[in-house]
């Protein structure tokens, strides 16, 4: 699929959000991806996931692994589309953790899959449970990377959806942002 494919996605699903918008990060936008509207369909899970997965399959990974909830959706169709095993790590005490007896075997080879990243907490969260746990990260795939370029996690990322899309600091906001009450659409 090319970016503007996927853009399209977005805009025929109402996934695309305009207004303005407080991140999980803190940081305020005047968009917002809400993944799940486009995620409720399971042509355009099955779409994207292999698109994303014919990116990641030379990487040869045995383990897909997301970070709940933005993840799981198509974090579990990747894993489909690439025919291996699909865990996630939730939050607990409001930390990701690896819970439900899922277990990482020393030198497994996983892949890392995120709806939207935008400074790449939860990814880098889920990368050191992996890594903790002795799992290799061979790579980081998302659906739509909204870091513009700067989340470097030291592994390979993958994207279907690059995009510029600008954030500011609670207390940087533009006069036209600042004149529009902020909501929070996202997970907390």
């Amino acid at each position: 699929m090319t970016q503007d494919q996927v853009l399209q996605v977005f805009r025929d699903t109402g996934a695309l959000l305009e207004g303005h918008f407080v991140l999980r990060s803190g940081l305020h936008s005047p968009q917002f991806f809400q993944c799940a509207l486009a995620l409720q369909q399971m042509p355009i899970v099955e779409k994207l996931g292999a698109a994303l997965a014919a990116q990641v399959k030379p990487l040869g990974v045995t383990t897909v692994i997301a970070p709940a909830m933005g993840g799981l959706v198509i974090g579990q169709e990747v894993a489909r589309q690439l025919g291996v095993r699909f865990i996630f790590v939730e939050k607990e005490e409001g930390k990701l953790v690896l819970r439900r007896g899922f277990k990482i075997a020393p030198g497994e080879s996983i892949l890392v899959v995120e709806d939207v990243v935008t400074q790449g907490g939860r990814a880098k969260e889920t990368i050191d449970i992996v890594r903790g746990n002795g799992g290799v990260v061979l790579g980081l795939a998302m659906v739509v990377d909204r870091s513009n370029a700067t989340v470097n996690l030291d592994v390979p990322a993958f994207s279907l959806l690059r995009l510029k899309v600008e954030t500011f600091a609670p207390d940087k906001l533009p006069p036209d942002l600042a004149a529009t009450p902020a909501v929070k659409p996202g997970s907390k």
